[in-house]
C-alpha cells in the first residue's frame, strides 16, 4: 500500500510539473498591464438613486479577480503590472478612515505584481511608452477596470467634481501612445461602460490593435468579473 501511495504520488508531481511547463510555454511574451481607474466619494453619491461604488475595491477586486485567472492560467513568471490611479484611493481612504493605499500594496505582494501608481492621465501613456524597454519588453495585454463613458476613461469619476472627472485617457490622447510597444496578436479590452460605442474605434486607429469594449453599461461584481447590464448589451472590437 505505501508504494502504491508513493508511486502516486510520484504520479501527481509528474502531471502538475508538466502543467507548470505548459502554462509556462504558453504565457505571453510581454507584459500584461492592468489599469485601475478611481472610485467616488460617499459626498457625491449619497442623494442618487443609484449610486456608485459603495465598496471602495470596486474596481481594485475585480481587478484582482481577473489577475488570479491570469496566475492560474500562465502561472507565477507572467509579468503583471497594475497601474493604479492613486490620488482617488488617497481621498477614498480618508472618508473611509482605512489604510486602502496599504490594502492595494497587499495585493500586490500576495501575486507578485508590478505596482505603479499614477496621478493623471498623460501618467498611462507615459508608462505605455516608457515604462519598460519596449524594443525587448512588448506589451503583451492591455486592460481596464474602471469608470469610462463612450470617449474616455475616467479615473476621479465622482471623486473631485461630483458627476464628472478631471483626470482622464481621452480618446482623442490615444495617438500619443506608440504603435509599435504592441505585441504580435496583443489583448485589450476595456471592462468599463460604453468605451464599444466610440473609443475602440479610436483605440484601434491609433495603435493598430483592436480594444474589446461595451455596448451599454457594465456593472461591477464581488466574485466574478464585470457583466453587461444594458438591455441589447454586447461586448464589441
Amino acid at each position: 500500500m505505501a508504494k502504491r501511495i508513493a508511486l502516486l504520488i510520484a504520479l501527481l508531481a509528474i502531471v502538475l510539473a508538466k502543467d507548470v511547463s505548459v502554462a509556462a510555454a504558453n504565457a505571453p511574451q510581454g507584459e500584461w498591464i492592468i489599469l485601475v481607474g478611481g472610485v467616488s466619494l460617499n459626498q457625491w453619491e449619497k442623494y442618487k438613486t443609484q449610486p456608485h461604488d459603495h465598496w471602495w475595491a470596486n474596481f481594485v477586486h475585480a481587478a484582482r479577480i481577473r489577475t488570479e485567472q491570469l496566475r492560474e492560467q500562465f502561472g507565477p513568471d507572467l509579468m503583471i503590472t497594475w497601474l493604479v490611479y492613486k490620488p482617488a484611493y488617497i481621498d477614498r481612504a480618508k472618508q473611509d478612515g482605512v489604510d486602502l493605499i496599504g490594502d492595494i500594496n497587499s495585493v500586490r505582494d500576495k501575486f507578485n505584481l508590478h505596482l505603479v501608481y499614477f496621478n493623471k492621465g498623460g501618467d498611462v501613456i507615459d508608462y505605455l511608452n516608457n515604462g519598460q524597454p519596449r524594443t525587448s519588453l512588448k506589451v503583451a495585454a492591455f486592460e481596464y477596470f474602471g469608470h469610462s463613458n463612450k470617449a474616455c476613461f475616467m479615473f476621479d469619476y465622482s471623486n473631485v467634481i461630483d458627476s464628472s472627472a478631471k483626470a482622464w485617457l481621452h480618446e482623442t490622447d490615444l495617438s500619443k501612445i506608440d504603435r509599435r510597444i504592441f505585441g504580435k496578436g496583443a489583448f485589450v479590452k476595456s471592462w468599463g461602460c460604453h468605451t464599444g460605442e466610440e473609443m475602440s474605434r479610436y483605440w484601434h486607429a491609433a495603435t493598430g490593435t483592436r480594444m474589446w469594449g461595451a455596448i451599454g453599461k457594465t456593472q461591477f461584481m464581488d466574485e466574478e468579473l464585470p457583466i453587461l447590464t444594458s438591455e441589447g448589451g454586447k461586448w464589441v472590437n
